[in-house]
């Protein structure tokens, strides 16, 4: 399988390499000059680092409260810390609110 993170993956040198050919060169030139492969990673309109900041936060207090609320399910002495599994749900829902408000569901690519 092709390293999908190597600059040469769509035809250019992993092509060469699986098919037996030298792939530091350009083919049609005798001058032996390193061929210039295009980093597919690159390509394309959008940036690599994907939401803005803001979403980030979103998300962040939303598994904050999920976290808040799985362990008071187990740190009680004699069963769950109900008030505790609350406080991680309005955490949760305030982070859902958060989410909404900034309309995070339209950072995706």
């Amino acid at each position: 399988m092709a390293n999908q993170v190597d600059p040469a993956t769509v035809g250019g040198a992993s092509a060469a390499v699986a098919a037996g050919q030298d792939a530091s060169v350009v083919h049609g030139e005798s001058t032996g000059a390193v061929a210039s492969p295009t980093n597919v990673a690159q390509l394309g309109p959008y940036p690599a680092f994907h939401g803005r900041t803001i979403s980030w936060v979103a998300v962040s207090i939303i598994m904050a409260g999920f976290l808040v609320g799985g362990l008071a399910l187990i740190l009680g002495q004699n069963g769950p810390l109900w008030w505790l599994f609350w406080t991680g749900i309005g955490i949760s829902v305030l982070g859902l609110l958060a989410t909404l408000a900034t309309n995070t569901f339209q950072d995706w690519y």
